[in-house]
């Protein structure tokens, strides 16, 4: 009788996996200022009990503007590590790999919380205390008509965001986490840099593959010299869209530190506008 491979063991560098079911970050809307609460322990908590080899907190923003909603969860304080904490030791206890997804939404960030629409942050939001703050991207254009126009970064700022994704990771490690993965997806920040529709800077950051490349490849490498050597790193990954295709994605996993990713996770596009509308974490 032949056993399937999905109930065997996995091991990445130090880090073994009683089995390679792995849950996928799956996106709450529920914390507040960051902080995971109840909501989240209990969403995670029954994916170690049903026996999942590694589960996934949620995208986690690297600092307050990097968040798609008021609601995300982020390590961008010492304070959101002990409600963390508190989720990783449960299920370590119960068989299961701790793993956080580090991100920032870049030109998707402040939006409704799904059931409010999931599109820009608007005056009903307002209402209800939901703010819109200013965000960014590699170049001043928006998502689509009716969304936030975005601050083009400066070059400094880049170099303050690479650094807040390596302090997110130490943060991750103190919590308890055993694998991290940069979100480099969906028309996120990292990816709007790799894409040339969202990215039209003319600087180092721009133009070219190579230069559109250097700022995920940049953060890749903090994380990784922030995160522990014996721990796996993964790269989640648009593999297709966004004006990217399979060959500028098989050079950017090319380069030096995707490569030291174990897991390139791929996924699909997202740089230009969609439909706003209340969407399952499948067809993310």
């Amino acid at each position: 009788m032949t056993h399937s491979l999905l109930f065997q063991p996995l091991q990445l560098r130090q880090v073994r996996a009683a089995n390679r079911i792995v849950v996928s970050p799956m996106c709450q809307y529920s914390a507040e200022d960051g902080l995971a609460n109840d909501w989240h322990f209990a969403h995670l908590a029954k994916f170690a009990l049903g026996g999942a080899g590694i589960v996934f907190v949620e995208a986690t923003a690297v600092v307050p503007e990097g968040r798609i909603t008021h609601g995300d969860l982020g390590l961008w304080s010492e304070r959101q590590q002990a409600p963390l904490s508190r989720i990783t030791g449960f299920l370590r206890e119960h068989g299961s790999v701790p793993a956080i997804q580090l991100g920032h939404a870049g030109r998707k960030a402040s939006m409704q919380r799904p059931w409010f629409g999931n599109g820009p942050l608007n005056a009903e939001d307002q209402a209800r205390g939901d703010r819109p703050w200013e965000v960014v991207a590699p170049s001043p254009l928006p998502v689509g008509s009716g969304w936030l126009n975005p601050r083009e970064l400066s070059v400094a700022e880049i170099a303050s965001l690479v650094q807040a994704f390596a302090e997110a990771a130490r943060r991750a490690h103190a919590s308890g986490f055993e694998v991290v993965e940069v979100h480099g997806a969906h028309g996120y920040l990292l990816h709007s840099f790799l894409s040339p529709l969202s990215n039209q800077r003319t600087d180092a950051y721009g133009g070219s593959l190579k230069n559109r490349m250097r700022f995920a490849l940049e953060v890749t490498e903090a994380v990784r010299a922030a995160w522990p050597e014996e721990r796996p790193l993964f790269f989640r990954v648009s593999a297709v869209g966004g004006g990217l295709c399979r060959r500028h994605v098989a050079r950017f996993l090319a380069n030096p530190y995707p490569r030291r990713c174990p897991r390139p996770h791929g996924a699909l596009g997202e740089i230009q506008e969609y439909t706003p509308r209340f969407q399952t974490w499948e067809s993310r």
